[in-house]
């Protein structure tokens, strides 16, 4: 396509060159351009610091709120799949509104519904900023990125997309600290309101900056059926994994009709998409082997990881005794090694071996998973960051790699489509393995529950034992129940959670051969045409 290249270093393609009265403008230099990388990758850190910050915070808010730990992960899921919607959503819209303009409104609705979220009054009203703010932030992360594309000179992309992807990595590390310290030493309003200086300054920089530099407005039709059967199919699976537990699942009327509609709609969507004119997404681009496996291991392995991310805080205070705050300092070391080999493996990802590393990045994965599916009720706190640390190396060893295996035979004029389908399909990975892994985890936990109780009695000698031990040292027989029972939760939730863990060991190990599916990515084209 004229116009259009794409980069070696990143799988990316450069935007098609802007209208002549931007072209006709010197480029930004010097200072501009710095304030304007700052300004883009703090916009970026706070969209993608929303979708971890809150994750340490859930038990918090959850009894601030009045609402058991379960319900409050709908804080978590309603903003990851309206993001996952909005995002094919974004090429569409920059083209009618301008990628510059659609950048600014996106962050200050962003802003607005973080400030409307800090003042909640109860789960149903925060439930809903977050889904409207999910909505908005959908362009935000894209957006970024192609605006710093558009703005470097070609050679000098790869270093303003390396420094964005380090704020990428950074935002999930900081999210756990900022979310666990707020939850403990002030209210957890904060964790939205912090937004507010970021997002303003984020939004007025780049307008000041860029506004005589947007992209041409062109008034493209949308695909207003595919959209309404999207929303509605995807809305209502992910609404049916939230509820159907609490709802006794196909035995109630509600998640029987759920689940019928989201079997409907999504039964029309397929068919309906890949003969529409102007589809919503794009799913022709599965006929591509590299992007179809690519597509399913980013999906998958977001889905696992995003589990564990949800399940372990969850563990550690409602079993283990920490604080919000312990939580997130357990949890943020598994960003350090990403952030310490993502630049490396930018800078040299066309001289590696792709299936290589992104089966090497399944397989620490697992092994961490495999690692934590030992765990104990005495473990201490640095039995829980040892992993973390190492669960790094995983994550930026099998990111990078799978992202460019995936994008590396599309062609240039549809690697816009192709990137949209892909991060809607990681996103709704990530919100459905939140809601999934949730569910499982406590059926487990009642499930083994059940068994260590019925253990229980008075025939079990080890059980009279122990009562009488306890007894010994001064409790009353109900005093003594009791603490068997606190003993029995705790092992139960334990159990449960190592048998989570065992299982998403499992599934990294197959997405380990599973990328071998794949072919050897082809070379890319040299930035040109500019």
């Amino acid at each position: 396509m004229a116009g259009t290249s794409t980069s070696a270093e990143t799988g990316l393609a450069s935007p098609p060159a802007l209208p002549t009265a931007a072209a006709d403008l010197p480029p930004l230099k010097g200072f501009a351009l710095v304030l304007l990388t700052i300004a883009a990758a703090l916009s970026t850190f706070m969209e993608i610091l929303d979708i971890t910050i809150a994750n340490v915070s859930i038990p918090t808010i959850a009894g601030a709120l009045g609402v058991s730990s379960s319900q409050g992960t709908l804080i978590i899921s309603s903003y990851s799949v309206a993001a996952a919607i909005a995002v094919p959503l974004t090429g569409w819209l920059a083209r009618r509104v301008g990628e510059v303009r659609l950048f600014v409104i996106s962050v200050l609705a962003f802003t607005l519904m973080s400030t409307l979220a800090a003042f909640s009054w109860n789960l149903e009203s925060l439930v809903f900023c977050r889904l409207i703010q999910g909505l908005v932030s959908g362009p935000m992360v894209p957006l970024s990125q192609t605006l710093l594309v558009r703005s470097f000179p070609p050679e000098k992309r790869g270093a303003a997309l390396g420094l964005w992807a380090m704020t990428v990595i950074l935002a999930p590390i900081c999210g756990p600290l900022l979310g666990g310290y707020i939850s403990d030493n002030y209210h957890w309003s904060w964790i939205f309101l912090i937004n507010i200086p970021i997002g303003l300054f984020g939004a007025s920089t780049i307008w000041s900056l860029m506004r005589k530099r947007d992209s041409p407005r062109v008034k493209v039709p949308l695909d207003v059926v595919g959209l309404i059967l999207m929303v509605v199919g995807i809305g209502s699976l992910q609404l049916m994994l939230e509820i159907g537990k609490d709802n006794d699942w196909f035995a109630s009327g509600m998640i029987i009709t759920l689940a019928v509609t989201a079997v409907v709609a999504l039964s029309f969507f397929i068919p309906w998409v890949l003969t529409s004119k102007h589809p919503i997404v794009e799913l022709h681009l599965f006929e591509d082997i590299n992007f179809r496996y690519g597509v399913m291991l980013l999906s998958i392995g977001f889905m696992t990881y995003f589990g564990s991310v949800v399940v372990l805080p969850l563990w550690l205070q409602s079993v283990m005794g920490y604080t919000s705050s312990q939580a997130g300092m357990a949890l943020a070391p598994s960003g350090i090694f990403s952030l310490i080999l993502a630049p490396i493996l930018g800078r040299n990802i066309t001289k590696i071996n792709l299936r290589a590393f992104s089966s090497f990045g399944f397989l620490v994965l697992g092994l961490v998973s495999l690692w934590n599916g030992f765990m104990t009720l005495d473990i201490d706190f640095w039995g829980i960051v040892n992993p973390r640390i190492v669960q790094g190396i995983g994550m930026a060893c099998f990111y990078l790699p799978i992202q460019s295996l995936m994008m590396s035979n599309i062609a240039p004029d549809r690697m816009a489509a192709a990137s949209g389908l892909s991060n809607f399909l990681r996103t709704l990975g990530a919100a459905m393995g939140t809601a999934i892994s949730v569910t499982v985890w406590e059926d487990m936990s009642n499930t083994h529950h059940a068994y260590l109780a019925n253990n229980v009695n008075r025939y079990s000698n080890a059980s009279n034992d122990y009562l009488a031990t306890l007894q010994a040292t001064g409790m009353s027989a109900d005093q003594a129940m009791g603490a068997v029972e606190r003993l029995v939760s705790a092992q139960s939730v334990m159990l449960a959670t190592n048998q989570f863990f065992l299982y998403s060991a499992f599934a990294f190990f197959a997405m380990a051969g599973m990328v071998w599916m794949t072919k050897p990515r082809k070379i890319l084209a040299a930035p040109a045409g500019h």
